[in-house]
């Protein structure tokens, strides 16, 4: 009996074993086909497999291509965008292969959404957009005519990079589609979904419809509405047919001037579009939301007086007058040019932050936003055309004017607020440089007076613009992320111990927001090209320790190196018998370099394992414990 029940625990502890052991395996990435360069078909982090379904009467045919993503890997989205030096993560790229069966109509969009968060390491400001688990993408597809679907076979592959917390590889995975049921396309992401698009491009004409009428009020507009009501009056008779075609013949100026402009918005947002941006995308790139920041500023200080948009001056020449001054339809039309143009001062402001918001968005788009303005412009013309007897009930003008333009330039003041909070922090500093150059820019145009001469005016605007042209340029030089910055990754006593304890040379930098030496030192001596190039080169582990807030451990830290305050650079030598190097308050760059060149290297695997023995037979520790000091060397 005891015999027996010995050998059935034998054999449990068996299939215990195999199990614990199949699952350990399961757990473990396949490292023995790694090749550390492309693969093609599966891969042990990322498989994907591919179905087409065919046409019906509201949809082409769908081409679906999935990609399953191991827990603990991502890959980038299809619109994954680069840093403005062209510096990025790779976004996924799928393509089909030419095949006269077949033909893509359209580039591929995911069904779901991906992860969105700002990177603050190593591309410092971009927007990271990463799939993980189960992401399909669909793109419409044309199967040739006389062609039987069901024979078709739509191959082609996915172009990304694999990644973990710690390093990403490139894959190449193939597909082959057969024809299938595809799977259902959120609302949200068809082309063609009507209540989406209409309810949007609804809104969007009416805050123009409503931003037009506004602008009517403004002080140099509203008196030229019932100067020109009552001209118009007078000029019609008693006929109110003459009186409403001299109305919409002044609406039609007001409304070629602001198609003019839409002209001109369309233009820039084709020459700036990417067929890989789509609505709304060009927000993920940081100089343009700097640039949209600083012009919604400017324009806030315009509307609270700070300086006014110039009148162009074509529009207060002498045959520009001229034309204005002529009676009926003709006449009334180039007063509605000239007026609208007459009114730029006012209207800049708003017309701006318009403008900028336009270059997003599709011309269709900014033609509907530009229309919907002339028509709120236009509206008082058209009604008291219409009713020639409520011309006696329109405001008259007053103080009451400047009181709202001054609120509407503390609203744009407010939408600079939020504009500031889209931004990646690493560029607030420069960002508020930029802004405060413009301000002094807009003060000093501002201060020269209208009646003055050109020569003035023109001198005003070139020192304005120059200043705000060199602070702005010097403060994203200086305090913006640079190209050459290095991989820092945060301070703590157990990440420096984990590279010590592989063999890794490690350099510190103590620092802090609120010391400027440590600033200046890391633009000039340390975020250097060539500095960078030493630590790839050897391999060396850089740490930043920032001491901006209170930190007992960054303290400790220091008082382990014999230091209290900071700057403070720190380089441990791969070898844990050797002395910490210390470089103290103002360094150079060849300070930096001749420290990591005496610093030596990291061991490769080899090396850092017999180190570690010997450091532990020696019963040294490989890194400063938390209140241990360490022995130190000062090059300065």
């Amino acid at each position: 009996m005891q015999q027996t029940q010995r050998r059935l625990s034998r054999c449990a502890a068996a299939v215990w074993l195999l199990a614990a052991a199949q699952v350990a395996t399961a757990q473990l990435p396949d490292l023995g086909n790694f090749t550390g360069g492309f693969r093609s078909g599966g891969d042990d982090r990322v498989t994907v497999q591919a179905e087409f379904a065919k046409s019906s009467d509201d949809s082409p045919a769908m081409l679906f291509v999935t990609a399953k993503v191991a827990p603990g890997y991502h890959i980038y989205a299809v619109d994954q965008g680069r840093l403005a030096d062209g510096d990025g993560p790779g976004a996924t790229v799928i393509t089909a292969t030419a095949d006269p069966a077949y033909k893509l109509l359209g580039p591929f969009q995911a069904i779901e959404r991906p992860a969105v968060h700002l990177d603050t390491e190593i591309w410092k400001g971009l927007e990271l957009r990463e799939h993980m688990g189960k992401v399909t993408w669909y793109a419409p597809v044309e199967i040739a005519a006389g062609v039987d679907p069901a024979n078709v076979s739509i191959t082609g592959a996915v172009d990304a990079q694999a990644c973990d917390e710690n390093s990403c590889t490139p894959i190449n995975l193939s597909f082959t589609a057969q024809l299938g049921n595809g799977m259902p396309i959120p609302p949200q992401n068809m082309p063609s979904a009507p209540v989406a698009s209409t309810m949007s491009l609804w809104t969007v004409a009416l805050y123009g419809l409503l931003g037009g009428v506004i602008l009517n009020f403004m002080p140099c507009v509203l008196p030229v509405i019932g100067l020109k009501l009552f001209s118009f009056a007078k000029q019609g008779g008693q006929s109110r047919a003459h009186i409403l075609s001299l109305n919409l013949a002044y609406a039609a100026g007001l409304l070629t001037v602001l198609m003019i402009l839409a002209t001109l918005a369309a233009g820039v947002q084709l020459g700036i579009s990417n067929e890989s941006l789509g609505w709304g995308q060009i927000y993920t790139f940081t100089w343009f939301k700097v640039t949209m920041t600083a012009l919604i500023f400017s324009m806030a200080l315009s509307f609270l007086g700070v300086w006014e948009i110039p009148i162009p001056g074509f529009a207060t020449s002498g045959t520009a007058t001229q034309l204005a001054s002529q009676e009926g339809l003709f006449g009334a039309y180039c007063m509605g040019l000239i007026t609208t143009l007459l009114a730029v001062p006012c209207s800049g402001p708003f017309l701006g932050p318009l403008f900028g918001y336009t270059i997003s968005q599709p011309p269709v788009v900014t033609y509907i936003v530009f229309a919907a303005v002339a028509a709120g412009m236009a509206l008082p013309y058209l009604i008291i055309g219409a009713f020639p007897s409520l011309i006696g009930r329109i405001p008259k003008p007053g103080a009451w004017m400047d009181t709202l333009k001054n609120l509407m330039g503390f609203a744009l003041l407010a939408t600079v607020v939020y504009l500031f909070s889209t931004i990646a922090h690493e560029y607030f500093l420069p960002t508020l440089a930029l802004l405060f150059a413009i301000w002094f820019a807009c003060w000093l145009v501002g201060r020269v007076p209208a009646y003055a001469d050109s020569r003035a005016r023109l001198g005003a605007w070139l020192g304005g613009v120059a200043f705000a042209t060199i602070i702005g340029f010097g403060a994203f030089g200086l305090m913006a992320p640079s190209k050459h910055a290095l991989d820092w990754q945060p301070y703590s006593p157990q990440a420096l111990a984990v590279a010590r304890a592989q063999g890794k040379t490690v350099m510190v930098d103590f620092t802090a927001g609120w010391c400027l030496t440590c600033k200046t030192n890391l633009l000039l001596a340390i975020n250097r090209a060539e500095v960078k190039e030493a630590v790839d080169k050897n391999n060396v582990v850089a740490l930043l320790a920032d001491w901006t807030d209170k930190s007992a451990v960054i303290k400790q830290a220091l008082l382990d190196l014999n230091s209290q305050s900071i700057p403070l650079l720190a380089i441990y030598p791969a070898d844990s018998n050797r002395e910490v190097i210390l470089l103290r308050d103002v360094i150079t760059q060849g300070d930096v370099l001749e420290a990591l060149a005496d610093a030596g290297p990291s061991l490769d695997n080899a090396a850092a394992k017999v180190a570690g023995d010997q450091a532990a037979a020696a019963n040294a520790p490989l890194a400063p414990e938390f209140g241990a000091t360490a022995p130190t060397t000062a090059k300065r």
